[in-house]
């Protein structure tokens, strides 16, 4: 699915302010930059695993403080977010996505601002967690729009559910995209998702919309 909208794709700057944020994950942020991010339902793995994962990150980060050189950045995304990856394609938790409905209402949050305040050149609606890569605009940051973003729909699932429960994890992840070789294997990473997932095309919703130019 292509989009009649060219954004040009703008990179790290690597002498440009760069903010990081850190709770469990970090954060770096920089104004104009697209991100691949990742969300993912609050019982999508369980805590038994989500501790030690915790424990072998904390021992790591104490060996390796930043700032970070390339490789030790590459050792910490093989680590422990491409693992966390692995953990989500299993199919942990309800994974109330599977449901066409629940996924309907996540899309129109997802497209709700798509070309005022963000652009999304590709997302995918896995049964218990969100891949997109996302593109703030000029004046707006990136937290407080998946802020607004997983309240709303959170509010809109738990609807269909009957239930009060916490719909998203509250800790999203989400890494720079820095240049046309990362962009394109962000964008192949959510189309190959559900096959290497195993998922049926009901179980799953796709969209490669081609907006960021390089």
């Amino acid at each position: 699915m292509s989009i009649d909208r060219d954004v040009p794709l703008r990179g790290l700057d690597p002498y440009g302010k760069v903010s990081v944020a850190r709770r469990r994950l970090p954060h770096w942020h920089q104004s104009g930059v697209a991100y691949f991010i990742t969300f993912r339902l609050a019982d999508s793995l369980p805590q038994s695993l989500l501790w030690q994962w915790r424990d072998e990150r904390a021992t790591w980060l104490r060996w390796h403080p930043q700032p970070w050189l390339a490789a030790e950045q590459r050792e910490y995304e093989e680590k422990f977010i491409r693992r966390i990856q692995q953990w989500l394609d299993a199919g942990m938790g309800a994974c109330h996505l599977r449901r066409p409905d629940m996924r309907m209402q996540i899309r129109s949050c997802l497209l709700h601002f798509d070309g005022t305040r963000y652009d999304i050149d590709a997302f995918v609606l896995m049964p218990n967690h969100v891949h997109a890569i996302f593109a703030p605009r000029d004046g707006y940051d990136l937290s407080p729009l998946l802020k607004g973003i997983k309240g709303v729909s959170a509010n809109r699932c738990n609807k269909l559910l009957a239930t009060k429960a916490t719909f998203w994890m509250d800790e999203s992840y989400d890494h720079i995209v820095r240049d046309a070789k990362e962009l394109a294997a962000f964008r192949d990473y959510i189309a190959e998702n559900p096959n290497k997932a195993g998922l049926k095309p009901q179980e799953y919703s796709l969209q490669l919309r081609d907006v960021l130019t390089a």
